[in-house]
């Protein structure tokens, strides 16, 4: 018997959830390793500008890996898989049309597409698709996965409880102020097991205005494009619900240092890849350059239009 009576929780939300018929999970590289087990992956051709910590997945399985290269258009340079191998394709800043992705599949068969910053780029038919959660919505954890096959083994339901409280303190307070919990949340799941999406996560995300924050991310990608596509050494398309918008200079890690002073906080998303390649390595031009701009629900045309300013200045 349920509890009844006392005080009232956090409140049930009832609105649908996007993506609610993939399978949730409770980070994005326990996805990749749900794949890993229900494929019985053994060998993986995996892109070198990559966070470590599917390393640390590819590791723990014992999955042999070859990395492979890709340009500076943010496409993979042409390989040949070997038997058993399968090719793990990150659609950087959404710029992978389906068309494109539809191509990879036809070319290599098998493929895991990473969309964890294409999160409303729907899935394509046929092809393993990952979603992260978090680097689009103000949740702790969270991860969507669609694939044809299932574990044989039940899964725990993640908790989320006690990893909330960052995202509470920046409603109401600074960002700077709660950053090391925030960062201590993402150190979390390198260790964490497989499992299944927490009560409270996908609560929230069933709270969420999901045309809302689709349509605001594609205004705020497209005005950034409007005033620096001509100066940004990417040629770009416009994604739906854009992620973040990568301006590519020549000057990135200056100017990331100046707008932080202006309390402009653009993250180096790759750093590992400083210690994986070499200066000469297109990853290692693409990690230091690329300035990942803010594009979210959070910000107007005006918040916008200050960072341009700011850019043209620096």
């Amino acid at each position: 018997m349920k509890e009844i009576g006392g005080y009232i929780e956090f409140e049930t939300f009832r609105s649908k959830m996007l993506y609610d018929d993939g399978i949730k999970l409770n980070c994005g590289r326990n996805a990749f390793a749900y794949l890993i087990e229900t494929e019985n992956i053994k060998k993986v051709c995996f892109p070198k500008m990559m966070c470590d910590s599917d390393d640390k997945v590819l590791g723990d399985y014992g999955v042999e890996v070859r990395y492979y290269s890709i340009d500076r258009e943010l496409k993979m340079e042409d390989i040949v898989l070997e038997d058993d191998e399968w090719l793990y394709v990150v659609n950087y800043y959404g710029q992978l049309t389906d068309e494109y992705i539809k191509s990879l599949k036809k070319k290599y068969g098998r493929i895991i597409l990473d969309n964890a910053q294409a999160y409303f780029q729907r899935p394509v038919a046929g092809i393993d698709t990952v979603y992260t959660c978090r680097k689009f919505f103000g949740v702790p954890d969270g991860a969507v996965l669609y694939t044809d096959t299932r574990l044989d083994r039940e899964l725990p339901v993640d908790e989320s409880f006690s990893r909330i409280n960052f995202l509470v303190g920046r409603f109401e307070r600074t960002a700077s102020e709660f950053y090391c919990e925030y960062a201590a949340n993402n150190d979390l799941f390198f260790n964490e097991p497989i499992k299944r999406m927490s009560r409270l996560t996908e609560n929230l995300l069933r709270s969420i205005d999901y045309d809302f924050i689709e349509n605001r991310r594609t205004e705020n990608f497209t005005h950034y494009n409007e005033e620096l596509a001509s100066v940004n050494k990417l040629r770009l398309i416009v994604p739906r619900g854009a992620f973040m918008y990568p301006f590519y200079t020549e000057n990135g890690n200056e100017a990331r240092a100046i707008m932080k002073d202006m309390k402009i906080y653009i993250p180096t998303l790759w750093p590992n890849v400083f210690d994986k390649c070499t200066e000469n390595d297109a990853e290692y031009d693409l990690a230091e350059n690329i300035l990942p701009l803010p594009c979210d629900q959070r910000y107007s045309y005006d918040e916008i239009k200050y960072v341009i300013e700011v850019i043209k200045n620096v």
